[in-house]
């Protein structure tokens, strides 16, 4: 590792240390990468791609410390939990259609069952007279 590269990892942990102490000075104070960034002065990418590690540790930290979710954490979860509830409504509504389809399946073949076959000819309207008389 380069110099700077430790210089980052120094700044980004006594960040860490700031925020988890609750003495911002830098950032809006927030337990989130961002705010992390902001405090070390660094990059967010640059937590996200170099230091992957001292980023996971402030969430550890974050977790253990403060016994809190951090912020992505539960957004997420929050997420999660809205689309296994859109999706068991919409399993609900997919078995409610297939019980539809099978019933209308069913209904259709009963009324195609009960034509009789030798149907009877339309009424004829009032007002038209028929030439021959109907024949039956």
């Amino acid at each position: 590792m380069n110099h700077q590269h430790q210089d980052e990892r120094s700044r980004i942990r006594e960040a860490m240390d700031r925020l988890l102490a609750g003495q911002a000075t830098t950032s809006n104070g927030s337990l989130t990468v961002v705010a992390l960034a902001a405090e070390a002065g660094v990059h967010r990418m640059a937590l996200q791609k170099r230091h992957a590690d001292p980023k996971n540790e402030f969430y550890e930290r974050v977790r253990n410390e403060t016994q809190q979710i951090p912020e992505t954490e539960r957004r997420l979860r929050e997420t999660v939990t809205k689309l296994r509830k859109t999706l068991a409504n919409k399993e609900a509504e997919l078995e409610e259609l297939r019980q539809r389809v099978t019933l209308l399946t069913l209904a259709g073949a009963v009324l195609t069952q009960k034509k009789d076959p030798t149907p009877e000819p339309p009424p004829a309207p009032d007002n038209v007279v028929p030439f021959r008389p109907p024949s039956r």
